[in-house]
């Protein structure tokens, strides 16, 4: 409860009211009691001095001899303190030697004749006028004792003895004291209701902060504050209201950055994997984790496990140091290798140094194969260019030798000039193909094309070579399916391709089966199957590479190039389809062309 503010002012309040009425009522009282005091002491002085006057004119003698005389003057001192009584106080007339002559309290007559003792009447009658005190009787009542001496013709002839009852006054002081307490509890009363409103005012706005403060905590911004006055609080109120506002805003933009940021890192190509400064993995995106093969991350993973390598160059990296290294990730039997680069850079903070690290992973697998196929190519070419321009300049230097004399000789080193030239020209013909489709400048001229008359021409074009191997060879066309909108020039090279390795690869008295049908995904199916001697597993991914052999040794006396292949898929690609090789060795090879069916007359691929 005294955690409220509301009672902490409440209370801070009645503590100010009550210790200011106790100041002022202390004083008050303090001063009210002198006052009372001073004038009850002025009036029984007074009353006194006055009673000394008369009595000065009187003989207070007790040893006059004259008893009417005594009894006279007695009757005439009761008469006088009497008319001098005051309310609730005692006179007493002493003569000079102490005797009390007259009293006016009717009960104490008997003290008349005897002596009065006490130390102001001893101290009045050696002439000492200022003789007072204060007493408590029996009854516990207050009471002021006042002694003066009488004096005539400059001699003490008695004195006077007074007590006076303080009863009355202490009973107005009394008065008085009820009278403060109870305007002290009205004004605390009143106060505390006071306190109550002004608190009030004072506090609903601060209850009304806190609570939307709890909201805005809480992630509700929708909740205004409401606004009372113009002054300190409503001003705050109106100052809030904005805050909330601002921060609304602020965190809708940074909720949208975070997704932007998130999207981003999420459909980015490459890997992003971010940690905090002590190397443990904090943000990953989805394209890391599958670089790297990882489902989820465990909590505490560090980048160095993360990534599979050694500590040293993370370590450098969170110390300042931007690196950058190759990684190869070993797949299944059945998947290529993956490469990629890993390019480490610290994250700095103004004022802190390096706070963590980001590691960028690019898959570079594609940019190696292309930079080891390019390697390949050129070493091909040059070893293919390299064997007919040797034999070539072997031969001609042999004829430039003598060999022209004799003719049956220079006839055969001529011929062989002639045919290793020719296998440069199909070497070059077949590499500028190749670079046609690669530029994207071969362009299709698509055509009506009848299916049967196409494979029996492709057929009869081999007639020879299948004679002198004993191959037999059977073309089968689906009746559906007897046209196309195809470009004829490219898929008779395509056939001629597949139908020549068919030819070379198959053993003689085998078979050559060639159909062609629209298969259910409504797609042209041109298969050559032949009973050869097939085609190993290791080799079947990369058969279509250019300048790729099987058995090299084989192919080249074939007069193969190695380009055959990949001629044949370039131009199927173009067509909008695929080519695919299923084999077994010692089985037979089966090959077979898919290509999109189009309507009669469309140059869309």
């Amino acid at each position: 409860m005294f955690r409220s503010i509301q009672i902490k002012l409440i209370l801070m309040v009645l503590l100010l009211i009550l210790i200011a009425v106790q100041l002022i009522g202390v004083y008050f009282i303090s001063t009210m009691k002198n006052s009372l005091t001073n004038s009850f002491t002025s009036n029984l002085n007074n009353q006194a001095n006055l009673l000394t006057t008369f009595l000065s004119s009187l003989n207070l003698s007790a040893d006059n001899k004259d008893e009417t005389a005594q009894a006279a003057t007695s009757a005439m001192l009761s008469a006088l303190v009497n008319n001098f009584s005051l309310s609730g106080a005692e006179i007493q007339v002493l003569d000079a030697g102490g005797k009390v002559l007259a009293t006016s309290n009717p009960s104490l007559q008997s003290y008349i004749g005897r002596k009065n003792t006490s130390l102001l009447v001893g101290r009045a009658l050696q002439g000492v006028r200022d003789n007072e005190e204060e007493i408590i009787d029996e009854d516990n009542n207050r009471k002021k004792v006042i002694a003066k001496p009488v004096i005539s013709n400059s001699k003490i002839i008695g004195a006077i003895y007074i007590v006076a009852s303080m009863k009355e006054l202490y009973k107005t002081m009394e008065g008085i004291n009820r009278i403060f307490v109870s305007a002290t509890l009205i004004a605390l009363g009143l106060t505390a209701v006071l306190g109550v409103l002004l608190a009030g005012t004072i506090t609903s706005p601060i209850k009304a902060l806190t609570r939307q403060a709890t909201a805005v905590a809480e992630g509700r911004f929708d909740e205004r504050v409401p606004v009372f006055g113009k002054d300190e609080i409503g001003q705050l109120s109106v100052a809030f209201n904005d805050m909330t506002d601002r921060l609304s805003d602020a965190l809708s933009i940074n909720e949208e950055e975070k997704e932007k940021l998130a999207s981003i890192l999420s459909n980015m190509s490459d890997g992003v994997l971010a940690t905090d400064e002590l190397g443990k993995v904090i943000v990953t995106n989805r394209r890391a984790r599958g670089m790297l093969g990882i489902l989820e991350l465990k909590d505490g993973t560090t980048l160095s496990e993360a990534l599979g390598i050694e500590k040293e160059p993370i370590a450098e990296t969170l110390e300042g140091k931007e690196s950058s290294l190759l990684l190869n990730r070993e797949l299944d039997e059945h998947e290529e290798e993956l490469v990629f680069r890993v390019t480490l850079t610290p994250i700095r903070r103004r004022d802190k140094g390096v706070a963590g690290a980001i590691a960028v992973l690019q898959d570079v697998t594609e940019m190696e194969k292309l930079e080891q196929s390019r390697r390949e190519f050129v070493a091909n070419v040059s070893h293919e260019l390299r064997t007919p321009l040797t034999t070539i300049k072997s031969y001609a230097e042999a004829l430039d030798d003598g060999a022209l004399e004799e003719p049956p000789l220079a006839d055969r080193f001529v011929g062989v000039i002639r045919s290793e030239t020719e296998r440069m020209i199909r070497l070059v013909t077949d590499l500028l193909h190749l670079s046609r489709f690669d530029s994207r400048r071969n362009q299709l001229r698509r055509q009506k094309t009848d299916l049967t008359e196409m494979l029996e021409e492709v057929v009869d074009r081999f007639s020879f070579q299948l004679r002198q191997k004993a191959i037999t060879v059977s073309v089968k066309v689906e009746k559906k399916q007897k046209t196309a909108w195809l470009d004829r020039d490219g898929i008779d090279q395509v056939l001629d391709n597949l139908v020549s390795n068919a030819i070379k690869y198959t053993l003689d008295g085998g078979t050559i089966d060639i159909s062609a049908k629209s298969n259910e995904a409504g797609q042209l199916a041109i298969a050559i199957k032949d009973t050869g001697i097939g085609i190993p597993k290791k080799d079947l991914n990369r058969i279509f590479e250019r300048f790729y052999r099987v058995d090299k040794a084989r192919s080249r006396n074939m007069g193969g190039t190695g380009l055959g292949l990949s001629i044949a898929r370039e131009i199927v690609r173009a067509h909008g389809g695929s080519i695919a090789i299923e084999s077994e060795a010692g089985v037979g090879t089966v090959v077979t062309v898919l290509l999109p069916i189009v309507p009669e007359g469309s140059e869309t691929a």
